[in-house]
């Protein structure tokens, strides 16, 4: 009886162990609903107050900082006016390891009242290996605004 009761708490602390890291894995990223509820929120900001909106961006304030999600935006020519690290940098120039286009391709296809959704591989913060990404975005107040969540 205590050869089963040990191999029980066996195995009940090696799943102890497990479950936490699934589970701070997923904390930590960002999910597709989410990403989507943020750029919703994003085209409301900007849409009451566009130099407000695109400050609280680049500060993360008011909820538009969550883990691996932010809004970043560009102005229609692809100067990013609006993102953690990017600020300056030209939209159109954006591809990834893989030579998509991915910058070049959310200039052309933004529309005003249409949110569109564009994969691609990227790096997580803090990593350099990419993985799938996607990115929902749409033109808003003469800006092109999106948020992306890793897949």
């Amino acid at each position: 009886m205590r050869v089963k009761r040990r191999i029980l708490l066996g195995a009940v602390a090696l799943l102890g162990l497990a479950l936490p890291h699934s589970g701070v894995r997923a904390q930590q990223l960002g999910s597709a609903t989410q990403a989507r509820a943020m750029l919703d929120r994003a085209v409301a900001a900007v849409k009451a107050d566009r130099a407000a909106a695109l400050a609280k961006f680049i500060k993360g304030e008011d909820g538009f900082r969550d883990r691996d999600l932010y809004p970043f935006c560009a102005t229609l020519n692809g100067t990013v006016v609006a993102h953690p690290s990017r600020l300056g940098e030209n939209l159109a120039d954006e591809a990834d390891k893989n030579g998509k286009q991915f910058g070049l391709q959310i200039m052309r296809t933004a529309q005003e009242g249409k949110v569109s959704e564009i994969g691609y591989m990227w790096p997580r913060p803090g990593t350099t290996g990419p993985v799938p990404k996607e990115t929902f975005y749409t033109k808003v107040n003469g800006l092109i605004c999106g948020v992306g969540y890793y897949k």
